[in-house]
């Protein structure tokens, strides 16, 4: 590659997109901590939790490919100064809602500016960055910032909750976007390539309809709230519009989507890769929240402080899995750490929280470097198996499979946790039926009935909850040591044949 075309502000140019992806990235996260007082101040249903944290990466996993060729379509720039734009009214509103059902509208609108934003910062990064080795290392700074920022996510969220109220979370991403959007707006090339021909609403809105169907089919399923035509009916819709979108893609001469990528193994392995390690990662931060929140007792600020090993160490993956996997290869630095991971998740699971030592934050550190190693290294598996011109596509492959990742892990972790915490909680003998059957549902919901009885009911009641809390935490961290262990095994085989692709960079 000559040096010729590289634009001489590239590095400010990564500053400015890096900046415009963070809040994007803490508001997955920045709501871990906020649960427990925001289920106490909407008085929100377990349910009406799942939707609010869910929504937005549920959205995103089915935007961000749209939102991805609508930006080859009109230009980056264009689609992420409105995006940001879109983020800071969308963050004003949630701040201020008064409902829980106002709440998941104003996370619909922030998924919206999310999906703008996502796929235009990676695909400015690709058209800045033109020689190889500096691409590598922009995506390697854009990696650990993506990290740091989910990281600090629950470390702000606990600062704001220490001195003001739940909003203070959504508010504080008015003030970034005043200072995000000038330095984009300023910094960004005016001229852009754009790639020719229409955007496919209606192939858009099909990916959308069959991705939410399909997650809201599971979500109902396994929390047993509707009847199981209507869950076997939303299932069938879900699956039948991503057939058909698929269809489309395969045969379209301009797909949305580029399908004939997923004939690459190590592509499939690393989405499989993002789908998997980004999910867990979720689930268990924000189970990891509700843990020491409601069975410790910690203040949302102490938790945040508590979960800094997972975090700093994940954001530190970045970086240390670009050298590692240039030194012993891809397979096997994507294999071990998964493998490591899974060991971590075990050892987790027997821990005891309320004595943790050193212990614990020591499996969570070793946790949140492993998997952010297995994140990057999904990076590398998608980016290195792709010439320049697919860069955008694949790169809005792997953003979904991290989105979608991250909503499944919230919702199945969830549905999980509150299956086993139904079954697990014995509630005080004389508790009047619908309020044992409300208290029996989450443990959140167990602390608002609580509130209600109060006395020592009340503190019977509680104490329940935090001892089938922590067995379902417990059922939960063993489950995803089980799934990540034989993704380990996978990972292993699918990129068998990868060595030698990557033998032409060395």
């Amino acid at each position: 590659m000559s040096s010729v075309s590289l634009p001489a502000n590239r590095w400010f140019v990564l500053v400015a997109v890096t900046l415009a992806f963070l809040p994007a990235v803490i508001d997955m996260t920045i709501l871990h901590v906020a649960v427990p007082t925001l289920t106490q101040s909407l008085n929100a249903s377990g349910t009406e939790v799942l939707w609010i944290i869910d929504i937005y990466p549920l959205l995103m996993a089915g935007l961000l490919v749209p939102m991805g060729t609508l930006a080859d379509r009109v230009g980056n720039r264009k689609i992420l100064l409105i995006g940001l734009v879109i983020f800071g009214v969308a963050s004003a509103w949630a701040a201020f809602a008064q409902s829980a059902a106002m709440l998941i509208a104003a996370r619909v609108l922030l998924a919206l500016g999310g999906s703008m934003i996502m796929p235009c910062v990676l695909g400015l990064i690709r058209k800045t960055f033109e020689d190889e080795g500096e691409r590598a290392m922009a995506l390697g700074l854009w990696g650990m910032v993506g990290a740091a920022g989910a990281a600090v996510g629950p470390l702000v969220g606990g600062a704001l909750l220490e001195h003001f109220w739940w909003g203070s979370v959504f508010l504080i991403n008015v003030p970034i976007m005043f200072v995000v959007a000038p330095a984009c707006y300023f910094l960004l090339p005016r001229s852009e390539q754009t790639t020719p021909g229409k955007w496919a609403i209606g192939q858009a809105l099909l990916l959308i309809a069959g991705m939410i169907s399909l997650v809201y089919g599971i979500k109902a399923g396994f929390g047993g709230k509707q009847p199981v035509t209507i869950v076997i009916l939303v299932v069938a819709f879900g699956i039948a519009a991503l057939t058909l979108f698929a269809r489309k893609q395969l045969h379209s001469s301009e797909p949305m989507l580029d399908l004939s990528l997923l004939s690459h193994p190590a592509i499939v392995a690393g989405v499989i890769m993002a789908v998997v390690a980004s999910g867990a990662l979720a689930g268990v931060e924000l189970t990891l929240a509700q843990e020491l929140q409601y069975v410790l007792s910690k203040t949302p600020l102490q938790a945040g402080i508590f979960m800094i090993p997972i975090m700093a160490a994940a954001a530190v993956g970045g970086p240390v899995a670009g050298y590692l996997s240039n030194r012993f290869g891809l397979r096997l630095v994507a294999t071990l750490s998964l493998a490591i991971s899974a060991v971590a998740l075990v050892s987790l699971a027997h821990s005891d929280f309320h004595d943790p030592g050193i212990l614990v934050p020591f499996a969570l550190a070793v946790l949140g470097l492993t998997l952010g190693i297995g994140l990057t290294a999904s990076s590398i598996a998608i980016m290195g198996s792709v010439d320049a011109s697919k860069g955008g596509a694949a790169g809005s492959l792997e953003a979904t499979g991290y989105e979608l990742g991250t909503g499944l892990g919230i919702t199945l972790f969830g549905v999980v946790t509150s299956a086993v915490f139904s079954r697990a909680i014995e509630l005080p003998a004389h508790l009047a039926k619908d309020l044992a059957e409300q208290a029996s549902k989450t443990i959140g919901d167990t602390f608002i009935v609580a509130g209600l009885v109060a006395g020592e009911q009340g503190a019977a009641l509680i104490e329940a909850g935090k001892v089938a809390f922590s067995q379902a935490h417990a059922v939960l961290l063993m489950t995803a040591a089980g799934v990540i262990a034989m993704l380990a095994v996978v990972v292993f085989f699918t990129l068998a044949g990868y060595r030698n692709s990557s033998r032409v960079h060395h």
